[in-house]
């Protein structure tokens, strides 16, 4: 299974575990494979490219399905493909359920200002999928012989974060949009700058010094490029 991953334009991270960088953004799609089930860790910004990614995390499953779905944080370019994955259980951080029944208009107008098609836009809010299962602070999942954790460590780049924790013989973190590499951070109206820094104290404390961490945007990176995007991030807010 592994070997076909490059073929699908994805980068393999480890044994049954790769990512996607998406065009247009740069945005970051995870997919963790187990012996039962398998998850998805966002799932683009449109419709047509969720049905695409799911195409190509079927094949790269054997033709099995995404079972699971964690939602990194509620930015169009991390969440409006989730509609293309029929029957799978939806995980977000806490709150961001509520937030995204409430906030469907919000969405589709902040894809539109970052240049998505008006109609791309309203049919994928229209559809848009909110999580039934959220995460308050740690929650491990079985995914048939591969146990993942999914941690609420935020707030930080907004106020609903949750990154996705892969052991094996190198963990493999995905940081949602905590941790950019191909830019710097973007601290929008709903980022809780005060509290960024202290997040990723929690992040590196969860994934350790050895471990692979997928920034949401960018090259995967090592724990001193997150201990120094942190250290950045407090000088930048000046907070410690």
């Amino acid at each position: 299974m592994d070997v076909r991953w490059e073929d699908f334009g994805w980068e393999r991270l480890a044994g049954g575990v790769g990512r996607r960088r998406l065009p247009g953004w740069d945005a970051t799609v995870g997919l963790v494979a187990g012996g039962s089930a398998a998850l998805l860790y966002d799932t683009g910004s449109t419709l047509r490219e969720g049905a695409e990614i799911r195409t190509q995390a079927e094949s790269l499953l054997g033709g099995r399905r995404v079972t699971h779905i964690a939602l990194s944080h509620p930015h169009f370019d991390h969440v409006l493909g989730t509609a293309a994955f029929p029957g799978a259980e939806v995980y977000g951080a806490v709150g961001v359920d509520s937030l995204l029944a409430r906030d469907r208009a919000v969405l589709r107008d902040d894809a539109i200002r970052h240049g998505m098609p008006p109609d791309d836009a309203a049919r994928a809010t229209d559809a848009l999928v909110v999580p039934r299962h959220v995460v308050s602070g740690e929650w491990t999942l079985d995914l048939g012989g591969r146990q993942v954790m999914l941690a609420n460590v935020g707030p930080g780049h907004s106020r609903h974060d949750l990154v996705l924790l892969v052991p094996g013989d190198r963990e493999v973190v995905f940081c949602g949009d905590l941790v950019e590499e191909s830019g710097d951070p973007q601290a929008g109206p709903d980022a809780i700058p005060s509290r960024w820094p202290a997040a990723l104290d929690r992040l590196l404390a969860l994934g350790g010094e050895d471990a692979v961490y997928v920034p949401g945007h960018g090259a995967a990176v090592d724990a001193a490029f997150v201990r120094a995007q942190r250290d950045e991030l407090a000088r930048r807010f000046g907070v410690s």
